[in-house]
C-alpha cells in the first residue's frame, strides 16, 4: 500500500511540474494552451484531485514560482543497456550531478548528448480506457487522424503516432470528443535487449534509483 501511495505521490509531482512548465510557456488558460490541456487530462487520468490541479495552475501563474527547465540526459545502465532520462528542474547543475551519481553508484555510466538517443524514436503515446473507446467503430478514424500503430489489452488501448503528428492527433481527438486517459511524447527503443534474470535485476535497480530522484520525470530503456 505504501509503495502505491509513493508511486501516486511521484505521479502527482510529475504532473504538477508538467502543469507549471505549460503555464509558464503559454499561460493559465487551457483553451489557448494545448500543453496545459494535455497535463490536465493526464491529471484526470491519474485521479489527481481537481483542487490540487487548480492550485498547481494558480501557483505556476505567480511570479514567485520557480522556472522549471526540461532537460534530457543519456547514459548506460549495467550490461550496456541504453537509458534516456527526462527531467524537469529549477537547478540543472544539481540535477546532472545527481543523475550521474545514480548511474555510477548502480553500475552504470552517464553518456554525452547523442550517445544513446539514436537507439530511440520519439513518438506520441495515447492511452484509452477500452470501455470508453469502441475500437471496432473508430479504428479507421484513428488511423486517418494520425495513428501509426494501435495495441490493445484488457486494461487499455494504446495508440502510437509519429512525433510530428502528435499535435495533429490531439486536435483530432478534441474534434471527435474522445478523451485519452493520458498522452505524452515518449522515447521508444528501436530494438530491445535480452538479459538473464540476475542481470535484469541489476539494470532495474539502477533505473529505479534514477526514477526516485525528485527532478526525474521519466526514464526510458531498451530492456526486453
Amino acid at each position: 500500500m505504501f509503495a502505491r501511495f509513493d508511486k501516486m505521490a511521484k505521479t502527482f509531482t510529475r504532473i504538477g511540474k508538467d502543469i507549471a512548465i505549460a503555464v509558464k510557456q503559454a499561460g493559465p488558460n487551457p483553451d489557448n494552451n494545448p500543453k496545459l490541456r494535455m497535463a490536465i487530462q493526464n491529471a484526470k487520468g491519474a485521479n489527481m484531485p481537481k483542487d490540487r490541479v487548480e492550485s498547481a495552475i494558480k501557483r505556476a501563474s505567480s511570479k514567485e514560482e520557480k522556472d522549471f527547465q526540461e532537460v534530457v540526459y543519456e547514459g548506460y545502465a549495467p550490461h550496456g543497456v541504453p537509458v534516456m532520462v527526462e527531467c524537469a528542474t529549477d537547478n540543472p547543475t544539481r540535477t546532472v550531478a545527481n543523475v550521474r551519481l545514480h548511474f555510477s553508484k548502480n553500475g552504470g555510466s552517464m553518456g554525452n548528448s547523442g550517445s544513446v538517443a539514436f537507439m530511440f524514436e520519439r513518438k506520441g503515446v495515447f492511452k484509452f480506457d477500452p470501455s470508453k473507446l469502441n475500437l471496432d467503430e473508430l479504428e479507421l478514424d484513428l488511423i486517418d487522424g494520425g495513428a501509426e500503430d494501435i495495441q490493445k489489452d484488457e486494461e487499455e488501448i494504446m495508440v502510437y503516432t509519429k512525433f510530428a503528428d502528435f499535435g495533429h492527433f490531439q486536435k483530432f481527438l478534441e474534434t471527435k470528443k474522445l478523451e485519452a486517459k493520458s498522452s505524452a511524447l515518449q522515447y521508444l527503443p528501436t530494438t530491445t535487449k535480452e538479459l538473464a534474470e540476475a542481470e535484469q535485476d541489476e539494470v532495474l535497480k539502477c533505473i529505479e534509483a534514477i526514477e526516485e530522484d525528485d527532478d526525474v520525470q521519466n526514464v526510458y530503456h531498451n530492456l526486453a
